[in-house]
């Protein structure tokens, strides 16, 4: 038999991986439809997106901050970048990194908002979102941008080996992002400073350059996500990514990323993300109102944030 501390730790360590197991076995039951490998790789394609973004969104929760500009960040990228990306006028790595650099730029800009000018998270990231999102639609005039090279949708809809490049490009910024967090002097910097500012910062730790390289992670993670996403939809749309910065935060938190900080794994928000995607994919095949998935995803945020605040308290 396990002890209660025992049992308590595999929980707090593998419980989402748990929840994750469970829903697949249920959904698996109400629709036969959904174990299909197309369907299987369809899920994980979906959430590819989110994922990727949500790997930002882990960095800056563990640091105790916050980022809703993601969303928007991904609508300036496609739109950006689309304009760049017509047939027979620049190569790919020109498109790529006019986004790469654009989320980079607006990373930073929140960095030093938040880090050098002590303006609250909340506050830096929701300015990026409500002028992002009108930088986006300025330059785009409010319309698509179509007519984009093969190269370039190729990167939304290209297959390496079988396997979706979305998927392909999810599953190396995992394991580097991982790398990053858990075998790097930075990562261990972000636990601190998630975990006690005040004793990082007397401890030696450059607090302003870690909350700088933090949200210019989120903002070149954010970039990626929209660089794949406008190549997915074959056009950059300045309203693209609307709300994702939400489903970014959620599946953190899902995935047991502490908003108090200083707490969170890569692999958890990996599986937090999958647990939206196999929300989303399972009502769809029910042929369920795709309203209630907002509603099951706000119940289970909540849930999350609730368990989280509980088992603080506990410790």
């Amino acid at each position: 038999m396990l002890s209660r501390d025992k049992t308590k730790e595999l929980y707090n360590k593998y419980g989402i991986l748990l929840i994750l197991v469970l829903m697949v076995v249920v959904v698996s039951v109400l629709t036969p439809n959904f174990l299909t490998p197309k369907n299987l790789i369809n899920v994980v394609r979906q959430i590819s997106f989110i994922a990727i973004m949500a790997f930002g969104s882990t960095f800056v929760i563990i640091t105790g901050g916050i980022d809703l500009s993601a969303g928007s960040i991904v609508g300036m990228v496609s739109v950006f970048t689309a304009a760049f990306a017509h047939p027979g006028e620049y190569p790919l790595i020109v498109p790529v990194m006019i986004g790469i650099l654009t989320g980079l730029a607006c990373g930073c800009v929140n960095g030093f908002l938040i880090a050098r000018m002590d303006i609250p998270p909340f506050i830096a990231t929701l300015g990026l979102m409500t002028s992002g999102r009108g930088v986006a639609l300025l330059f785009s005039n409010g319309r698509p941008i179509n007519d984009l090279s093969d190269s370039y949708l190729f990167l939304g809809a290209g297959y390496i080996l079988g396997i979706p490049v979305p998927i392909v490009i999810l599953i190396i910024l995992a394991v580097v992002m991982y790398l990053l967090l858990n075998n790097t002097p930075f990562g261990r910097h972000v636990m601190a400073i998630g975990g006690n500012e005040q004793a990082a910062r007397i401890s030696g730790i450059n607090v302003v350059a870690v909350k700088l390289g933090v949200y210019a992670i989120a903002g070149v993670l954010s970039a990626v996500a929209g660089i794949l996403m406008s190549a997915r939809i074959s056009s950059g749309q300045p309203n693209l990514g609307v709300g994702y910065e939400m489903d970014a935060v959620a599946s953190s938190v899902i995935g047991g990323v502490s908003l108090s900080g200083g707490i969170g794994t890569i692999w958890g928000t990996v599986c937090g993300a999958l647990v939206i995607g196999i929300i989303n994919n399972g009502m769809d095949l029910l042929g369920i109102n795709t309203y209630w998935q907002q509603i099951v995803k706000g119940m289970i945020i909540v849930v999350a944030v609730l368990l989280d605040r509980l088992k603080n308290r506990k410790s």
